[in-house]
């Protein structure tokens, strides 16, 4: 069972590159989307100036009245600010943003064309208000709003002192690891407030879900972060969070861990296009980077202009997706199809895999400049099948073909093999049957 404490301002609690590999756009023939990672938590982030709009994505599995939810906030959140969002805004970022393969096919040597590029197909309730009233003041807890927005009841609380803290939260029904109290302590010290969130069953059933549908509250401060240590209290081995952030202008990267781009744009052996196959390859390549950089780093998974992609996985979202994912400043008035530009919106999506050992501090974040596109796209390149009487007139063309496509096989099995930490040897085999 996930962890019961999300905690997501935010965090949930939860080698040789070929050449040509760069040379064309290509076609997208697959993807390894964020239900690789069964167990990652998904966060949204919209930053605008000093607003930020973050929804969080919630995964729980158990009974639902075991279900709490706590996050830092550093103000008191207004009923207007909270809003309860759908699931499907993050299946359309992530199919934006997922990582791809990009297939192409060789045209006969022999004539000397330039590459033929084929498109493949891819493939229970109760009244908190009076109960949460008795002790509070000697707990040094105060409760600052209460709401119910949608099937969640919430409550927006300050504190003096965090075992005080945790024992409000366990009195009041919240179901909150044991020793919380260490994690909540950072966080009052800097004077932040808590959003705290239970399922209204009765709220619940009237809507008929059958999941919890993601929160999404937003409010103004000069602090882009994104707190983790909350989600490390009752943590059991390496966690997994993928953050998708919106911004106006430049790529977001992480300001007090180092942020790094993944292996891409590497051609692999084209087996790989077989079901299932780029799973196992994309999940074996992120854990040996992962473990490489002991879990410390930040990975830039994507970074694109929302306004289009190359290859794409999905169309790029509309302005009322933009909308529901927190870009508010997004204009009814720009339509790209008329020559009156792009939304300003970019998506960096970060990819993250720690521990509490390696994640000590909480998440900083900044706005770049940059504005380098960047994908983990993995190239397949198939060879020319036809005959050598195709190419009776031009036998050395033929020649020296085959030898390239040999070469070239034999450096995306060793890539893979790099990228994977696989045996050489049965790439080998699984390339040649």
């Amino acid at each position: 069972m996930r962890s019961l404490l999300l905690a997501a301002f935010a965090a949930a609690i939860p080698v040789a590159l070929a050449p040509s590999a760069q040379a064309f756009c290509g076609f997208f023939v697959g993807k390894a989307d964020a239900s690789l990672f069964n167990e990652a938590s998904q966060v949204i982030l919209a930053r605008d100036g000093a607003k930020t709009t973050i929804t969080m994505l919630n995964d729980y599995k158990g009974e639902l009245t075991d279900f709490a939810l706590v996050v830092p906030v550093p103000v008191v959140l207004q009923k207007q600010d909270i809003r309860v969002s759908e699931k499907k805004i993050f299946d359309r970022l992530d199919g934006y943003s997922s990582p791809r393969l990009a297939e192409y096919y060789d045209a006969n040597p022999c004539d000397r064309r330039k590459y033929d590029r084929r498109s493949v197909e891819s493939a229970p309730s109760v009244d908190r208000a009076a109960k949460g009233r008795n002790g509070e003041k000697a707990l040094g807890v105060t409760i600052e709003a209460q709401y119910t927005v949608g099937e969640y009841d919430i409550a927006i609380l300050s504190a003096s002192q965090s075992d005080g803290l945790e024992t409000w939260l366990k009195q009041n029904g919240y179901k909150i690891p044991a020793g919380a109290a260490k994690a909540l302590g950072p966080y009052i010290q800097q004077n932040m407030k808590f959003f705290v969130a239970r399922v209204n069953l009765k709220e619940q059933a009237k809507g008929g879900f059958a999941y919890l549908r993601p929160l999404q509250f937003r409010f103004e401060s000069p602090k882009f972060m994104l707190p983790m240590r909350l989600g490390m209290i009752n943590a059991n081995g390496p966690q997994d969070l993928i953050v998708y952030v919106l911004s106006r202008q430049g790529r977001v990267e992480a300001t007090n861990y180092r942020t790094v781009k993944l292996p891409a744009n590497m051609e692999l052996p084209t087996y790989l296009k077989q079901p299932g196959e780029f799973t196992k390859f994309y999940k074996a390549m992120f854990a040996r980077q992962a473990e490489k950089e002991k879990h410390s780093v930040v990975f830039t998974e994507y970074f694109w202009d929302m306004g289009w992609c190359d290859p794409c996985a999905a169309d790029p979202l509309n302005v009322a997706e933009l909308r529901e994912a927190g870009a508010a400043w997004v204009s009814d008035t720009v339509d790209p199809r008329k020559g009156q530009g792009a939304q300003p919106v970019v998506l960096t999506r970060l990819h993250i895999r720690y521990t509490k050992e390696t994640f000590p501090e909480d998440l900083a974040f900044q706005e770049t400049k940059d504005r380098a596109n960047f994908q983990t796209r993995y190239v397949l390149r198939h060879p020319w099948r036809g005959s050598v009487f195709q190419c009776w007139d031009a036998l050395g063309e033929y020649r020296r073909y085959r030898e390239s496509v040999a070469e070239r096989e034999e450096r995306s099995a060793r890539v893979l093999a790099d990228l994977t930490g696989w045996d050489v040897a049965a790439i080998r085999k699984r390339m040649n049957p």
